[in-house]
């Protein structure tokens, strides 16, 4: 089989750099080009020494890494990337967005939330969101896909068996969610400098992350109907991991076992998803740099509450390890080529 040309647009980053990372060892993949707004010329490696001898590409122009790529990954700020993805498709390329253009269905929703107007918006019909284990099918007939937010991914799947059962009351839903610092991007800012966030712990974007109104769609359209979620994001000091805690009051008096036994058939021929056993709880130290999801879950008998505990790696599961699990959906590969490392525990 020939290898599929791939370009990266907006490599720099911590997203890019870690899919250039997973690319690289992919047998499947060729790295045709990368490109950077603020480094065109300078090589790959002089900003990731890690990669020296092994990625020492230039960044060069968006056209140029167009026109080399037959499939686009494109790792762009909200609103830079429509207009990219509109020239890729255009030119026949298959393109998967790492960015949040193509995440929302309702165009107004998403020019609330991230104030930014679409400019194209026929090509929002044919994008595809991008969580595999809820739209593998669409995923594999599409030319563009939109990768989910990383908080999403992980709230997402650990929701998914027991809203599509009608298991639970989604008026009731509480989501407490933590992420490493990566997950703020590669620009600096006080919250993120390291003598304001080590050994500090914080909640941010109360009530007002834009990843609300993604968590919202996608949880209606696996059943869920109309829900108006409450989703506190936190600040942990560590570089990688997501930890969503999701609290929410079942329909009916179910216990832990059959709760449990759900989710286990539920996800039973996921590659990227563990349902871990009764009494253990996942850990991010145990998912990272790998593209897994750990959960983890009980029956509060007392509250009639369910407790869903869902680890991710936002930099893998989360972003570019997600980007290449669609990318191998989207080119009929092997769902976990190049994605089969474990993490591990130290």
């Amino acid at each position: 089989m020939t290898n599929v040309q791939v370009g990266v647009i907006g490599a720099s980053g911590y997203v890019g750099a870690e899919l250039i990372g997973i690319l690289l060892n992919h047998p499947n993949v060729d790295v045709t080009k990368v490109s950077s707004g603020q480094n065109k010329g300078r090589l790959f490696s002089d900003l990731y020494p890690s990669y020296t001898g092994q990625f020492d590409q230039p960044f060069v122009d968006n056209e140029t890494v167009i026109e080399a790529s037959e499939l686009l990954f494109i790792c762009l700020p909200h609103g830079k990337s429509e207009a990219l993805v509109k020239q890729c498709i255009d030119k026949g390329k298959k393109v998967i967005d790492v960015g949040a253009d193509f995440r929302l269905d309702d165009l107004g929703l998403y020019e609330e939330w991230y104030g930014v107007e679409s400019q194209f918006p026929d090509l929002h019909t044919s994008s595809v969101y991008g969580l595999p284990e809820m739209n593998r099918e669409k995923i594999r007939e599409t030319s563009l896909v939109a990768n989910p937010g990383c908080y999403p991914t992980s709230i997402l799947l650990g929701l998914y068996p027991a809203v599509s059962s009608k298991l639970v009351d989604m008026n009731t839903l509480v989501i407490d969610a933590k992420s490493g610092v990566t997950g703020a991007g590669k620009g600096l800012s006080d919250a993120v400098h390291f003598a304001n966030k080590n050994e500090g712990f914080n909640a941010y974007k109360v009530g007002t992350h834009r990843h609300t109104p993604e968590i919202e769609e996608k949880l209606g359209d696996m059943g869920a109907g109309d829900v108006n979620v409450l989703f506190v994001p936190h600040l942990l000091p560590v570089n990688r991991g997501i930890l969503s805690t999701l609290y929410v009051a079942l329909a009916e008096n179910v216990d832990a076992e059959k709760v449990h036994a759900l989710y286990e058939a539920f996800y039973a021929d996921e590659p990227f998803v563990t349902v871990l056993k009764k009494g253990n709880w996942p850990n991010i130290s145990h998912v990272t740099h790998s593209n897994q999801c750990h959960i983890g879950l009980t029956v509060d008998e007392r509250t009639n509450r369910l407790i869903i505990v869902s680890v991710i790696d936002n930099m893998q599961k989360g972003a570019a390890g997600q980007a290449v699990q669609n990318f191998n959906i989207m080119t009929n590969l092997k769902e976990t080529e190049g994605l089969s490392m474990a993490a591990p525990s130290f």
